[in-house]
């Protein structure tokens, strides 16, 4: 009782704060643990926030149901935690960027991990939402089950929204069983090219191929060119996929190595955060890039460092502001966009401006984007431009 008192207080302050600054024309910050305040349009100090942290609590979890229920400012750690003992987990791999994350920030945001590619994004495991629209309304979305909903999923709308919607009170996720079998293949000497060629080559065969990851390390003598591929599944999928892939990748040039779980375990989560070698800028001058392309688009002939995971279907990169036209023209005409994920502060904020955030939206798009918001926020209590509005 004494969570649920909690709740009823702060959702009601909330509510009356958001309807104060509806009326007198301001605007609110929604924040959770800052984890992800690099992402998007660049934060405006002055806008007061509300912070979301104080909600926090697993509000129900039925594993036999695969399905739990939290509020918005529960670290995300603590649910993953909770999920970890029952023997299941976020299969979208939520990104933490730091210990703060939350999960209501994880579904803002609306960023998937390295086995995003293999079973879904963050929107495809939200079955419902609580939030405060920027009238201080309570509104419920969505349920707990996947089938539960006539119209419009408004609940998947929260997902990569960055808080312009109104406040997230809690959430809905479907959850998956941790697989019973694991492996990471290391393959050394694969080019770009060929690593793509070969993950197009196995994605159109029954592997039971979970993430992948093509990174060049430029600090070995000489330079060396890596892919690492996850399979998860039945003991007997992963076991007989290994040799398969191991005979793929010697046929290509490379040379492969099985991977001690644990070491690798940490590999694909430092991935998932962006905490490898080569998210650490090589220039104050480059901003990191992320290109989403179809899967079977080719390597890019770019003169900047890259990195490709979700078998091809992400590219980072790292380049300077003014790269900003190039990359999205290439991008679009492959069929996909680019986003300036990190920009250097060195770079100044006026760079990170004129290069623009997200790729802007088709007129379509970005109509059907300002009626949602003026329908969820009229007076633009949230309008504080993160989305990209």
């Amino acid at each position: 009782m004494p969570a649920m008192a909690n709740f009823e207080q702060l959702t009601t302050e909330w509510s009356a704060c958001i309807q104060q600054a509806a009326t007198q024309g301001q605007r609110l910050r929604v924040r959770g643990g800052g984890t992800k305040d690099f992402y998007g349009a660049a934060i405006d100090d002055t806008v007061p926030v509300l912070d979301v942290r104080p909600l926090a609590s697993i509000l129900s979890y039925e594993p036999s149901e695969l399905v739990v229920t939290a509020l918005a400012g529960t670290p995300l750690a603590e649910l993953e935690a909770a999920l970890a003992q029952e023997g299941q987990a976020l299969a979208f791999e939520p990104p933490h960027f730091g210990p703060g994350a939350t999960v209501g920030g994880a579904v803002a945001s609306g960023l998937a991990g390295p086995a995003r590619a293999s079973v879904g994004g963050a929107r495809d495991f939200v079955l419902g939402v609580r939030l405060i629209n920027g009238r201080g309304e309570l509104l419920t979305f969505g349920g707990q089950v996947m089938k539960n909903v006539a119209g419009y999923d408004v609940s998947r709308l929260m997902a990569g929204s960055l808080g312009t919607l109104g406040v997230l009170v809690d959430v809905s996720l479907k959850v998956l069983p941790v697989a019973v079998c694991e492996a990471t293949l290391m393959c050394a000497g694969v080019a770009q090219q060929t690593a793509l060629d070969l993950l197009n080559r196995w994605g159109g065969q029954p592997l039971p191929l979970n993430a992948s990851c093509w990174v060049r390390d430029d600090s070995a003598s000489p330079v060396q060119d890596y892919l690492f591929i996850r399979l998860r599944g039945a003991v007997a999928a992963v076991e007989a996929a290994i040799p398969r892939l191991q005979a793929d990748v010697q046929a290509a040039g490379g040379r492969v190595t099985l991977m001690d779980n644990a070491q690798a375990g940490a590999d694909w989560q430092a991935c998932r955060d962006q905490h490898l070698p080569f998210f650490t800028s090589p220039s104050p001058e480059l901003c990191l890039w992320r290109l989403s392309l179809p899967q079977t688009a080719p390597a890019l002939e770019l003169p900047w460092p890259a990195l490709v995971e979700w078998h091809g279907a992400l590219r980072w990169l790292w380049a300077p502001p003014s790269a900003g036209a190039q990359l999205r023209a290439l991008a679009q005409q492959l069929g996909g966009h680019a986003t300036l994920q990190r920009a250097s502060l060195a770079g100044g904020d006026a760079d990170k401006l004129l290069a623009g955030v997200f790729t802007p939206l088709a007129p379509v798009q970005e109509r059907v984007q300002r009626s949602l918001q003026q329908q969820f926020d009229p007076a633009g209590v949230f309008a504080t431009g993160r989305g990209g509005l």
